[in-house]
Order: structure tokens, then sequence, then C-alpha cells
């Protein structure tokens, strides 16, 4: 683990793309397959697998409790050295250098015996027994191992090293293709056993398996529906996009799963398992789960209530109907379609779901158009089905997992905005540690009967420049009506433009509402704080976005 530890220090302290891949590789030729598995794993800041559902379930303040354990430190005392450095992994360190009781640098566990831990924090049920062993642990490593424990078990390594630039590390230490390790760690969901899968010049025999989920194709934004006319000059195949969760279906028999995007399995909807099962065959779907009713897409707040739901009555899926929408099909019949055109792949899922397709299943109609009136037409027609958009894909496209290209492209609805007001600041993580960059915000409420007051709606983090945030950092500090550490409560004077999907319920704040995906447009200092927009605002896009036109 102190090799490991030093490692990350390394990479950490180099901003050169190709000096961190060197680094990675060499570490991997000096080191056992067993331990450089577990390496490759951990320099992407995951203590299991993606393809695992296992997780930890130790959030920030039992890892706080047991620093200040270790330390015998009050968790007050130690709050300005994690505010200092933004995150747990990097405060911590400093703060068990300075502990009398912690061991020296030269103290270690080998990586195994890191991940014989992790195993325990995922079996261990309760914060009592979680803790007591996140003490031994850390009472067994040096401050900087310590530091990288921490920082693998919060998934926040945060040393300027993509999953991408350790696939790059794989391919250099064993002289492979990286395409061919690109493509084995997609397929297989497990940086560690790609590894292990190029040390001994197996990569290639990698395929799709049944009941192992693959990465997700992924699009990328186009702006206009004349962008999408440049980019697919011979026309592309255009289809609604659908308000949902993505999701992967697996069928073998009368065996049936439904994974995430995240590869988890996923519970919440077995009515979509009879539906699937009624097909002949044995594939594998991508598609989206959408709320439906009345031959109609629900709004994404309300699938958002099924969502974690452990039990799932007849009541349940009455009040709230799901389909699965296929629109591509990877697997048939033992066959992986990855590689064919995806016009070839489309045929292939419209013979396998055309005499099965019900209102629970269903795929999508893709049509081949050229021109932006033929899109801007299909766009408006999506947008009043109740759809989020439109995807368009070349025809000759392969299926390439986890991937972002521009073999397909999405043109969403416009964002809303909102003017705001910003009510609490808090520090960010990483290169923005140190500075006031998440930015909790507040609308109008005048109720009648009532004084005008603020209420919470949201929390946005990203959109303003460096140059902007450090500004608004020196605002705030001179600002500050209370200080909490790394939380403070300003004066209610900077009025900011945020954008967001939709609006939808929340208990969160104040309001009763929550924006989903917030982000910051721009600042808005020609705003007074008096012509912000109101709740009133937010109920009338509330209703706007959840009605729906009565059934025919």
């Amino acid at each position: 683990m102190l090799a490991f530890s030093q490692l990350c220090e390394a990479i950490a302290a180099t901003t050169k793309k190709l000096e961190k891949v060197r680094l990675v590789a060499e570490f991997f030729r000096n080191t056992g397959v067993d331990d450089a598995s577990l390496a490759a794993l951990y320099l992407c800041g995951l203590a299991f697998p993606r393809r695992e559902e296992r997780v930890l379930s130790i959030g920030f303040s039992l890892l706080l409790r047991a620093v200040a354990a270790v330390a015998q430190a009050d968790q007050l005392q130690i709050a300005p050295a994690l505010r200092h450095h933004g995150d747990l992994g990097s405060g911590a360190e400093e703060i068990l250098s300075a502990a009398t009781s912690a061991p020296s640098d030269a103290a270690s566990m080998t990586l195994l015996e890191m991940s014989a831990v992790f195993d325990a924090l995922a079996r261990l049920r309760g914060p009592t027994p979680k803790q007591r062993l996140l003490e031994q642990t850390l009472r067994r490593l040096s401050s900087l191992e310590g530091k990288y424990f921490i920082k693998i078990a919060t998934g926040e390594l945060r040393i300027g090293l993509k999953e991408s630039l350790v696939e790059e590390g794989i391919a250099a230490a064993y002289d492979q293709p990286l395409p061919v390790v690109q493509r084995a760690n997609m397929l297989t969901g497990d940086i560690g056993e790609t590894l292990r899968l190029a040390a001994s010049q197996q990569l290639a025999a990698v395929r799709v398996q049944l009941f192992r989920p693959i990465s997700a194709m992924l699009a990328s934004p186009a702006e206009t529906a004349a962008d999408l006319v440049a980019a697919f000059p011979n026309g592309a195949l255009v289809e609604e996009k659908f308000d949902g969760i993505r999701a992967q279906l697996h069928k073998r028999g009368s065996n049936v799963e439904i994974y995430s995007r995240t590869l988890d399995r996923v519970t919440e909807f077995p009515e979509l398992i009879g539906p699937l099962r009624s097909v002949p065959g044995d594939f594998i779907l991508d598609g989206e789960i959408i709320g439906f009713r009345d031959g109609r897409a629900l709004p994404f707040t309300e699938l958002q209530q099924r969502l974690g739901r452990k039990q799932i009555d007849l009541f349940t899926s009455t009040r709230l109907p799901v389909a699965f929408v296929a629109f591509d099909l990877l697997l048939l019949n033992g066959d992986e379609l990855l590689d064919l055109p995806l016009a070839e792949r489309r045929l292939k899922l419209t013979g396998l779901l055309g005499a099965s397709e019900t209102p629970q299943l269903q795929f999508t109609r893709a049509n081949l158009y050229t021109t932006p009136g033929e899109i801007e037409a299909a766009f408006t027609a999506a947008l009043a089905a109740g759809n989020e958009g439109l995807l368009a894909k070349a025809p000759e496209s392969p299926y390439v997992p986890g991937r972002r290209g521009q073999f397909w492209q999405k043109l969403k609805r416009p964002l809303a905005t909102l003017d705001v007001v910003v009510t609490a600041v808090e520090f960010g993580h990483g290169k923005r540690r140190g500075l006031l960059s998440d930015y909790t915000f507040a609308v109008r409420d005048n109720a009648s009967g009532a004084a005008s007051k603020l209420v919470n709606i949201g929390k946005a983090y990203s959109g303003l420049t460096d140059v902007e945030i450090k500004e608004m950092t020196e605002h705030f500090q001179a600002h500050t009506l209370e200080d909490s550490g790394s939380r403070r409560t300003v004066e209610p004077n900077i009025v900011i433009e945020v954008a967001f999907n939709n609006v939808q319920r929340s208990k969160r704040h104040d309001s009763g509402y929550a924006l989903r995906f917030p982000r910051i447009v721009r600042l808005r200092p020609d705003k007074p704080v008096s012509e912000i927009d109101s709740l009133d605002r937010v109920n009338e896009i509330f209703t706007r976005q959840n009605a729906r036109p009565a059934s025919s």
C-alpha cells in the first residue's frame, strides 16, 4: 500500500498525461499481477469493480469520527484541516501525521490486505462495527497510506488520472493495442480483470456475455437540427428521446435481469419481467424505462417515485405504470451484434419484438431524415408527446460501449431558467479546495398574508469560470452571516441565473421543490434581489411540465 500511495503522489505531482501513463505502466510492470490488478482498480478510485453491486456504505460522518478517534482529536478541532484541503483523505493525512499515536511512514499493508478490508466493510452492517474496523485499519497505516485508503473508500482519488489513462497504462505495460484494452474493459466492467487478461495475452477472447452488463453507448449533444444534418450528410436514423432511466435487459430462457447504466441490477419494475419472458430467444436489449400511461410518456418526476422502492405492490404499479422501450439489440441467440451496422441491428430488433409489442414492451421507430425541416418537425412532435427530444444516429454505426462519440447525437428541449439569489455557499473539492464554489439558492415566496421571504430550491456548482469563482469567494467571505466550517450562510445579495431540466417535488428544501440537474448560466449583477423569480413561477413550470392532454 505504501508503494501504491507513493505512486499516487507522483501521478498527482505532474500535469503531463504521458508522464502519468508512464508512471502507471512502470508500476504495473514491476508489480505482481494480483497486486497490479488491484492497483488498476484503486487508480480508478473504485473499491470494487463497476459491474459489482457491493458498496461500502460509509459516509463522511463515519470516516470523520474514525479519523478523529485515531488522532485523539475533537471533530470540531480537525474541521479547519478538512476545509483547507477540500477532501477528507488529504485532510486526514495532515491530521494523522500530527497524531502521536500514528504509525511512521515505514508502516504498510499490502494491497491484498486492503482488499480484504474493503470486503469486510461491505459485509458489515451498522455504523459501530464499520467504525471499529476503520479505526483498526487507520492505526495500521502511515498517514500517507491513510490518505489514499480514505480517498479510495470515498471514491474521490483526485490525482488527475482518468480510467482511460489507466487503460493506456495497461496497454503500455503489457504491449497490447489500446483499442483492444478499451473494448475488454467495456465488456467486462472490471479494469482489474482487464489487466489480468492483458498480462496473459487473452484480451481478444473477451465477448459479450448474458447477465454481465456492459457500458452503454452514449450520445453527444447537438444544438440545432442544422448541426445534425451537418454531422450526418447522408442522413441519420432519428428516433424520439425518452426522459426515463437507461436500462439494459438480459434474457435467457425464463431468466430475465434488468441493469442500470451504472451496471447495477434494477428490481423496482417486476411487471416488466412477464412481457419480456414471452419474447422467444436469448438476447440483450438496450433501451429506456419510462413512466407510461394512456399511450403517453410520463414526466421523469413521476417515474422517480418508483426508484429505490424495495416493495412494489399492485397499487403502485397501477398508479405509476412503466414501459421498457428498446432501441438497440446487442446479442441475439449467442450472436454478438456490436460490430454490425445500426441499420442491421434495428432490422433484427424489429423482427424480435414486432410480434410481442405491448404497452409495457415497446421499441422506438426510427426514420431516415436528411433535412433540418424534417428534424425540426420530428423534434416538435417529440416534445408535444411529452418526450425529451430526439436521438440521431448514423445508420452505419457500430455499438461502441462506454464511449460518447459522434455516431450518436442528441437534440434535447431547451432548459428552463430561473433568476435566483445565493443564500449559502460551501467549499469545493480538488482544484477548487479553499474556494466557495457550491451555491445553494432561493426564490421569493410571496404567499398571501405573509411578507416576501426567500425559500431555497436548489444547489449548483458548475457554470462559472475560475476567475468568477475566485471573485465570488472573496465576496462571500466578506458577507458571511454564519460560518459552519465547510458551509456558510451568506447575505442574499448575489443573483444568478440557473438552468435546469425540470422541477420536482422535494422535502429537501423549504420551497417544497428541487430543480433537476441545475447549473449556473451566468451571474446577474444587473438584477436586484427584489426582481428574482417567485415560487409562483416555479409552480407554473411544475404544472406545465406535468400537464397531459386528456386521453382520446
